[in-house]
Order: C-alpha cells, then structure tokens, then sequence
C-alpha cells in the first residue's frame, strides 16, 4: 500500500517513465532516407511549372526533354540524370521560378502574367524565350538583375 501522500506522485513518476520510454522508441526508429539531387531537382521542376500553370507541353521544350519524358517525371517513374542537358535546364527553370516568384511576393497570378506577357526589356514574350537556352539564361539573368534591386 502506498502512502496517500506521496501516492499520488509516485503514480504520476511511474506513468511518466512508461510514457517516457515509448517515445525514445519512435526516436530511434528508422530515419527517413534523404531524397537525393535527381529526386529533388525534377520535384522541384514539376511543381515551380505547376505554380506557373505551365502545361507539360509547355515545360518540356524548356528542359529539352519529350511530353513523353516529362509525363514520367511528373509522375515520378523517372528522373533527371544530374549533369545532363535537362538537367542543367531544369536547374534554371526553377532558379527563374524562384527569383519571379520572390519579386511578385508568391502572388501566382502576379508571375503567370509576367511569364505570358510581352516584356520590351527582354525584347519578347518571356515563355516564348525560355523555349530556347539562351532565351532562359537571359531571362534568368534580367529576373536575378531585379531581384538585386529589391
């Protein structure tokens, strides 16, 4: 039998190491795999072309790949080879994502607009010019240059 004073703590303390216990088991459980660069890169591509409303049709000229191939990155069977062409455009569709994406404040209508609309200082229709690599390098390079001066 256990004193009335001291009952009631020695219950909460038993109680407290069961709970205890069990959760330094979750702790040591498995750790997550880290996802690696392929895995990322073409997640990463797939979703920046989704908050830009692109269509596959629409990305695939700009990582150089076939709506075929990016059907199978968009569903994860398949992803980009690291070091390759696609690889390094894809690269710097998502480094062109990011930079429009911090100089409209994440307004996604704000950055579809700017993707599909005439711009004189690029001299042409920004998606029309990323379709090409020099076309997304100097685009990407115009986005970083306003970016510098926010």
């Amino acid at each position: 039998m256990l004193p009335v004073v001291g009952g009631v703590i020695l219950l909460w303390k038993r109680s407290y190491h069961i709970i205890s216990n069990e959760m330094k088991a979750r702790r040591t459980s498995r750790p997550r795999p880290a996802a690696d660069a392929a895995t990322t890169l073409s997640r990463a591509t797939i979703r920046a072309a989704r908050f830009l409303a692109l269509a596959q049709a629409e990305l695939a000229p700009v990582i150089g790949v076939s709506t075929a191939t990016l059907s199978r990155l968009a569903n994860g069977q398949r992803q980009l080879e690291p070091g390759s062409k696609p690889w390094q455009l894809a690269a710097l569709f998502v480094r062109l994502f990011r930079a429009l994406d911090a100089i409209v404040g994440s307004d996604d209508s704000a950055a579809q607009a700017w993707l599909r609309s005439e711009n004189t200082a690029l001299g042409g229709v920004p998606l029309d010019l990323i379709r090409d690599p020099a076309g997304l390098v100097r685009t990407v390079d115009y986005l970083d240059a306003a970016r510098a001066r926010i």
